[in-house]
């Protein structure tokens, strides 16, 4: 996990466990844990997030969509909902790039083991930085010095396990899913004092479809939603995947937290 911030957190702070009984009504016994004031950490649970992290982490590269749905209050309190969506390419150990067309301005980030940039293709503007050589370096740098945090970040990092299950007080299986991600998938619910999710994995590939998250601490608890799609592993990738010449051609622009943003908590 980031030193800075875990996925939960972060996903949550940058904008509860969320179910619908269709989802796992083959077995509507499993949820039952969740109805009683402590819940112990299940072997089953853990297993299935080690078979996802483990997954993820042997594939020298890794390609996949992802949506994020989150809800910010109105002036009038109403919670009203926003979109994002980012094209995300990974080759391990030193290698990212990531794509966020968005209904807001457009960014693209790109770290090839010895740079990050961000840049920003509407402006025509980008930002270049010196970066570690190791990926889950780069990424703590890149929040550090810029702000710059991914919600899907724990799912990339070298270690996926240590990063997703640092914390839990409880973790149980709720069942299986036939209607998230297309593919039959194992509902995992987890908690941390501060943070509630849900992870729909596949059944059968072990990737991570639907996360839902929701704050256990405070009183409007913003929920938050991380989808992903369009799954590809171990497919070879250019040198040239993770640079761009129109960036490179960019006007200059400083790296660092963009003016009005103050510095994000620590946790």
């Amino acid at each position: 996990m980031l030193k800075s911030k875990s996925v939960w957190l972060s996903a949550l702070a940058l904008v509860g466990v969320c179910a619908f009984a269709p989802a796992y009504a083959e077995e509507p016994a499993a949820a039952a844990p969740a109805k009683t004031a402590t819940v112990a950490i299940d072997p089953k649970a853990l297993a299935l997030l080690k078979d996802m992290s483990e997954t993820l982490a042997k594939a020298g590269t890794v390609s996949f969509n992802v949506r994020r749905a989150f809800d910010e209050p109105a002036a009038n309190g109403q919670p009203l909902f926003y979109m994002v969506s980012s094209e995300v390419t990974l080759q391990r150990p030193d290698k990212l790039k990531i794509i966020t067309p968005g209904d807001g301005p457009a960014s693209e980030f790109y770290y090839d083991g010895k740079e990050m940039a961000v840049f920003l293709p509407e402006a025509n503007l980008v930002a270049v930085e010196a970066a570690p050589p190791k990926l889950d370096d780069m990424l703590e740098a890149a929040f550090t010095k810029a702000g710059i945090y991914f919600p899907f970040v724990d799912f990339i990092v070298a270690d996926p396990y240590a990063a997703i299950a640092e914390g839990l007080t409880s973790a149980f299986v709720m069942g299986k899913s036939k209607i998230v991600g297309g593919v039959e998938t194992d509902i995992v619910a987890i908690a941390t004092k501060d943070i509630q999710a849900q992870i729909w994995i596949g059944s059968a590939d072990k990737l991570p479809r639907l996360v839902w998250l929701n704050p256990a601490q405070g009183a409007e608890k913003p929920r938050s939603m991380i989808e992903f799609s369009n799954w590809k592993l171990g497919a070879p990738l250019s040198a040239e995947s993770f640079h761009s010449e129109a960036a490179a051609k960019a006007g200059k622009m400083k790296f660092g937290k963009p003016a009005g943003v103050e510095e994000p908590a620590k946790q």
